[in-house]
């Protein structure tokens, strides 16, 4: 079986749409559409994944089925009734005094990195910010339903691995968002979220082929042929935007902080 994981273009996050450079890169992803070999697709119900799917999906006569799960990863928390976890979050925003809540996923370095549970595989779970927030249950949530999906296709998990109840040799595409596709991966690999979430950056439009590797009869394991691909973006001419990255050196005041 192989995946294809599609972040969507250059985002306005305000409107939940693309900007002018998201079209253009979903358009120059439609190019090679073809030749990816996309199979059946699937798509997030927000907007600016349905609005990247919609160039290749045309390019294609395809149509792709809305899958709820693949929306971005929506876990969040509190920090006014967290406030020794505001260390984690120095950039969190306040609203008439309050603090605003944020994604759970997006915390500073100097903080997840000195605190080793969060890239055990097993302890992110126990850890404080999986404590007082929902992070675990939206995970849980979202793998879930991921792993049903692929039970459906023949692969049935089974402790670490995945159990080949029927062989495939099938490609599903799913069109969604950086977060989610982290965890989903993590999944796959047995790697903690926080681990990909901080690791990663993939970038608009960029292509994630998985596959399967059937080494044992009957047992599978996902593996990666490529991660975060913007060859389509190359091809055409069209810069790799910085969405999913902060700045390079801490003086350079034009990219994010």
């Amino acid at each position: 079986m192989r995946i294809l994981f599609i972040r969507h273009g250059d985002p306005d996050y305000a409107n939940d749409t693309l900007t002018e450079k998201g079209h253009r890169e979903a358009a120059a992803l439609a190019e090679r559409a073809e030749a990816l070999n996309m199979g059946a697709c699937y798509v997030s119900p927000l907007g600016r994944a349905r609005a990247t799917a919609e160039y290749s999906l045309k390019r294609l006569g395809k149509t792709a089925e809305t899958l709820d799960w693949l929306r971005e990863f929506p876990a969040q928390i509190d920090l006014n009734k967290a406030e020794h976890l505001r260390a984690a979050y120095p950039n969190a925003n306040k609203a008439d005094g309050k603090y605003v809540p944020r994604i759970v996923w997006d915390v500073i370095p100097s903080y997840w990195t000195e605190h080793r549970e969060y890239s055990d595989s097993i302890l992110w779970r126990e850890s404080e910010i999986s404590r007082n927030s929902d992070v675990v249950q939206v995970y849980d949530d979202i793998t879930g339903k991921f792993d049903a999906f692929l039970a459906e296709h023949g692969y049935v998990r089974e402790g670490m691995h995945y159990r080949v109840e029927r062989e495939s040799t099938e490609t599903v595409t799913f069109f969604c968002h950086f977060g989610v596709t982290c965890a989903l991966l993590g999944h796959l690999w047995n790697i903690s979220p926080f681990t990909m979430w901080h690791s990663l950056a993939l970038a608009p439009t960029s292509v994630t082929e998985v596959v399967t590797e059937e080494r044992e009869q009957g047992t599978a394991y996902f593996r990666g042929l490529k991660i975060g691909d913007v060859s389509h973006l190359s091809m055409s001419g069209e810069p790799v935007s910085f969405a999913a990255r902060f700045c390079e050196v801490y003086s350079d005041t034009s990219q994010r902080h």
